[in-house]
């Protein structure tokens, strides 16, 4: 499995409706609970999240790959979790 870099703002209902679907997820499928998710707060951290290219929050990145960012939707996230699990 891979390691996720999630970037969030903390005021973002987006971000807490991504957590709440990753959360879903998990339940569904307990295998996605094993991905190492490091979630960065991008104005706690600025200095981590001006080296990523990216423009919304939730973002997600495995290594140097961004693979989503934006509004969530369970598939999407779903997509990342598996993309990151392969």
């Amino acid at each position: 499995m891979k390691k996720l870099k999630m970037f969030v703002l903390k005021n973002c209902p987006y971000c807490k409706q991504a957590f709440a679907m990753m959360e879903q997820l998990c339940t569904e499928n307990p295998e996605y609970r094993q991905i190492e998710i490091e979630v960065i707060e991008e104005t706690e951290h600025p200095e981590i999240a001006e080296k990523y290219d990216y423009y919304y929050v939730p973002c997600y990145f495995m290594e140097e790959k961004k693979l989503f960012e934006g509004v969530p939707t369970l598939k999407k996230i779903r997509k990342v979790l598996e993309t990151a699990k392969a």
